[in-house]
């Protein structure tokens, strides 16, 4: 994240949030700087009857009672919810009582100067604490902080110049006036620096916390997540999931005849193209092994019949043979296995983890795979008493299953063109 050459963030969203997040931080100054004033508006108060004219004393109470007024309505403020939103606040209040407080110094100091006190700047409230929090609360915004600076010293000249004369001791003012200004203003651009500096961290924290919270909700459902995080074993069972094989047919062959990163680009394009139709059917991609995909619906992704949902979803993948072949440049095809029924998922060994399945559903599926026409599906006999829609399938017959035997299967061979849907492979 990169500022802009003025100070602010580039983007005007981050630039926002930046702002609303800094005011909000210095919210809990912000209030104890206003009781601490009001603290020492109320010492003044104490004091003045003590050693003031009572005159004088009549003023300085006017001018404390509306300074402490203005102080309790600036805390307030800060309670509302907009508040972090409306820096004006902030200038308007802290300029209305530094104009108080340049009244009630010069009433003080015509009465220090009568009593013939010496060091009557110790006798005066301290306006260059009002510009430092001006400073902080006004941090980020170095423009209004400027503007707040030209009109404190627009109240600033203004109460002083008639009653002091044009000499060193205005000199002495000026020089007081400006060269705290000046250490002001490196006060507000320095906090305005560092806290940009921590806010574009913190957000490049964030992006990669985020990345990374995709990633890995990516590889693991998100409540295996949360128990992986609390250090509980991640084991589910699944009563009535389908399961889905798919293999491409004749790839040892192929991977004699291209190159490898045609290969790599061919597998690429299959797997985008079936993790598409998964997201697109509500299931869940399992894993890749070589060039099978193998995914499953109805288990930690919620679906509604697994086995049509299995059936549709097969059905989009086969969809796409043309594309696959015109990025093979042969004849590829696909074949696909369902079987429906339990299935344990859940999360082994601590590293390169993955939410895997298994089962008896499992190895089944693998199986009916092997006996599907070449793009076209072949289903258990329970898959296709769960599916609504069997039309697609043919009368069933019995087929010998590697490490199962004697299996009833259903086939649904390839579907022709004009019945396939739309199909855009990312390669």
């Amino acid at each position: 994240m990169k500022a802009a050459h003025h100070g602010k963030f580039a983007d005007p969203l981050v630039e926002v949030r930046f702002q609303e997040t800094a005011r909000t931080l210095r919210l809990p100054f912000v209030r104890i700087y206003g009781v601490l004033f009001m603290v020492v508006a109320l010492a003044y108060t104490v004091a003045n009857p003590l050693f003031v004219h009572p005159d004088d004393t009549a003023r300085l109470a006017v001018l404390l009672g509306l300074t402490l007024f203005l102080a309790g309505a600036y805390i307030g403020s800060t309670f509302w919810t907009g508040y972090v939103e409306q820096p004006a606040l902030d200038f308007a209040a802290l300029l209305g009582i530094v104009f108080l407080i340049g009244h009630i110094n010069l009433i003080l100091f015509d009465e220090l100067i009568d009593m013939q006190e010496e060091m009557h700047a110790v006798g005066v409230i301290n306006r260059l604490s009002v510009s430092a929090f001006a400073a902080v609360a006004l941090a980020g915004r170095p423009r209004l902080f400027l503007l707040w600076l030209a009109l404190d010293f627009t109240v600033f000249l203004a109460t002083v110049m008639p009653v002091q004369s044009h000499g060193a001791g205005l000199y002495y003012a000026l020089l007081s006036y400006l060269s705290g200004a000046i250490i002001m203003i490196a006060i507000n651009f320095a906090i305005d620096r560092s806290s940009r500096g921590a806010f574009a961290l913190a957000e490049a924290l964030e992006d990669e916390r985020a990345k990374n919270e995709a990633l890995v909700l990516n590889m693991l459902p998100p409540a295996a997540v949360e128990r992986i995080r609390d250090g509980r074993m991640v084991a589910d069972s699944y009563a009535d999931a389908s399961v889905i094989f798919i293999d491409m047919v004749g790839f040892t062959k192929l991977t004699k005849r291209v190159s490898p990163g045609h290969l790599v680009e061919l597998l690429n394009s299959f797997f985008n193209h079936a993790d598409q139709c998964a997201a697109r059917h509500g299931v869940e991609k399992v894993k890749t092994i070589g060039d099978a995909y193998l995914a499953i619906a109805g288990a930690s992704v919620a679906t509604g019949n697994s086995a049509d949902t299995a059936i549709a979803f097969a059905h989009d993948v086969l969809a796409g043979i043309e594309e696959l072949q015109r990025v093979a440049g042969t004849e590829v095809g696909l074949r696909v296995g369902i079987h429906s029924g339990p299935v344990v998922g859940g999360v082994i060994g601590a590293t390169r983890m993955a939410y895997d399945y298994w089962g008896e559903t499992v190895n089944m599926a693998a199986r009916l795979e092997s006996s599907a026409p070449v793009n076209g599906i072949a289903i258990s006999e329970s898959t296709w008493l769960r599916a609504k829609d069997r039309a697609a399938f043919g009368p069933p017959h019995v087929e010998t299953l590697k490490g199962v035997g004697e299996t009833c299967v259903y086939h649904s061979g390839p579907k022709t063109a004009n019945t396939l849907p739309d199909i855009s492979w990312v390669a």
